[in-house]
């Protein structure tokens, strides 16, 4: 950001494409003029098919632009990118991410981005098959080799009717990393999260471990992974080098696969040695794995079945992998637990808090509509050792992780300041 900027609101370019999930970009835009950012709307032709100028031009704090032709000033491009703080794409087209990466400038939005040396965050939006596309994945590997940032889409309910990856982020998450970005957070004060974990090594378990009855049989739970997955996701995008130790096939986003160490593991013996083996130089472990509390005491050598008569199942106590991180951990280490809950669920999890001797305990209600297990939203409260509450309603899970992912950046500055 530029000295200029530092005193006055900072300036983020907001180019909407031509995309269904240009709608969502209105409310990008009230969150980033509601946290204090000056936003300059920017739009393709395209664009204008699905929303209509006007919405932008009345919640912006500049009318909308969409022509390098229709204002007095004969280089609005250069103009625009030589005065922003940020250029925030969102929705992102396919065409879009193409023409930017080929070096083509061939409308206002585009020539902008040719013409600034701002930071670049770009939200790409499209079907399934687009997204996955190689060229489409090639073109974004080539604009993060050039520094661009990406914000990738999450998986739900496409406009053709489907379910897959390619739907817009949610836009509050959005706005949470352009408003990081330009130095101002979600309520106008500063709190950048873009780079606030680089040289950190931050590990992260995830998923429901499984526990063998037999050869074929297992105990488990309902935990998809995606919590875990979506924390060490957004750490890695926050600069730390992460180790996810994992459970769940779940793939990671592209733009942060090659960032993540990934070790799987199956049971809760296997959670604990992999646990205890890359946690002793974390900086920060999030234990978000559902772990099975009970195992069976004998596993047996071959499948049961009806014919041997009902089995004599003796279940024994699981390791206490959180207590065991816990008591191990170095005095700067940041411990944060997860406790999934059905009833009495903040009372449980602040003794959960203290008997784990952890820092901080992300405790939900897994009995609630769209929340927790194999959900792709969470709804949960934070709670800290020094006796802080925040509450994240329901939202997706990334922005659930970067909640998380704030605490414990907040929970190191007030560490450090007291020392």
């Amino acid at each position: 950001m530029s000295e200029a900027s530092l005193t006055v609101a900072p300036r983020i370019v907001l180019g909407v494409c031509g995309g269904i999930a240009a709608y969502k970009a209105v409310e990008v835009c009230r969150q980033l003029v509601d946290a204090g950012a000056h936003v300059v709307p920017v739009m393709t032709d395209e664009a204008t098919r699905f929303v209509g100028a006007v919405t932008f031009s009345a919640l912006a704090s500049e009318p909308v632009q969409t022509s390098l032709w229709d204002e007095a000033s004969p280089i609005p491009h250069t103009r625009l990118g030589q005065t922003a703080d940020l250029i925030l794409i969102a929705p992102a087209t396919a065409h879009l991410i193409a023409r930017y990466a080929a070096g083509l400038s061939d409308d206002l939005l585009t020539a902008t981005l040719l013409a600034t040396r701002a930071p670049v965050l770009i939200c790409p939006a499209m079907h399934t098959e687009m997204w996955e596309h190689p060229s489409v994945q090639e073109n974004l590997a080539t604009l993060q080799r050039r520094g661009v940032w990406i914000v990738p889409p999450e998986s739900g309910r496409l406009a053709g009717g489907d379910s897959g990856e390619g739907r817009l982020a949610d836009p509050s998450v959005i706005a949470a990393r352009a408003l990081a970005m330009v130095g101002l957070g979600a309520d106008g004060v500063g709190a950048s999260s873009v780079g606030d974990l680089d040289g950190q090594h931050v590990v992260v378990s995830a998923g429901g471990t499984r526990e063998p009855l037999d050869p074929v049989r297992f105990l488990t739970n309902r935990s998809s992974g995606k919590q875990g997955h979506a924390l060490a996701a957004e750490a890695a995008r926050r600069g730390a080098r992460v180790t996810l130790v994992t459970s769940s096939a779940l793939a990671l986003p592209n733009d942060v696969a090659q960032r993540v160490t990934r070790l799987p593991v199956e049971t809760a013996a296997d959670m604990e040695a992999a646990m205890h083996a890359v946690s002793p130089d974390a900086d920060v472990v999030i234990m978000a794995a559902a772990v099975a509390d009970f195992r069976p005491k004998v596993v047996a050598e071959r499948k049961l079945s009806k014919e041997d008569g009902l089995p004599e199942l003796v279940l024994e106590p699981t390791p206490d992998i959180l207590a065991g991180l816990a008591a191990r951990r170095t005095p700067q280490q940041v411990l944060v637990g997860f406790a999934a809950e059905t009833n009495d669920v903040l009372e449980r999890g602040r003794r959960k808090l203290i008997r784990k001797g952890v820092d901080l305990l992300v405790v939900n209600d897994v009995s609630a509509p769209d929340v927790g297990f194999d959900h792709d939203t969470n709804a949960v409260t934070i709670l800290g050792a020094d006796g802080s509450s925040i509450n994240v309603d329901l939202s997706s899970k990334s922005a659930v992780a970067n909640a998380v992912l704030d605490r414990v950046i907040a929970h190191q500055r007030e560490n450090r300041s007291s020392t």
